[in-house]
């Protein structure tokens, strides 16, 4: 599978599911990212955001509010680029498609 090729919206459901966090400020992140990104993920940025699931909520927020950054082998590509998108403040864009409609249940 190429890295770089757009993720099916089967995977993208599973990631989605994956990265549902205890923390709202996390999730508010999370659901922003998706928003503007959900439907160009690539298996590469895939990677990037389940290492980043892997920590603990507070060490996620800690890297989300700039309060720190990663180390070690957190420190990837991957995540690295992940991480910019997840910091990228802004209102989420009108036209996306994770955006509810009025006929969304």
């Amino acid at each position: 599978m190429d890295e770089h090729a757009p993720l099916d919206p089967r995977e993208i459901g599973r990631l989605r599911w994956r990265c549902r966090r205890g923390l709202l400020e996390n999730d508010l992140f999370i659901e922003r990212f998706f928003a503007r990104h959900g439907h160009t993920l690539t298996a590469r940025q895939a990677r990037g955001l389940a290492a980043l699931m892997d920590l603990a909520d507070n060490d996620l927020l800690d890297l989300l509010l700039r309060r720190r950054e990663p180390e070690g082998a957190l420190a990837t590509p991957e995540v690295l680029e992940v991480l910019a998108l997840l910091r990228t403040p802004g209102p989420i864009p009108a036209t996306s498609p994770a955006s509810p409609t009025k006929d969304s249940p």
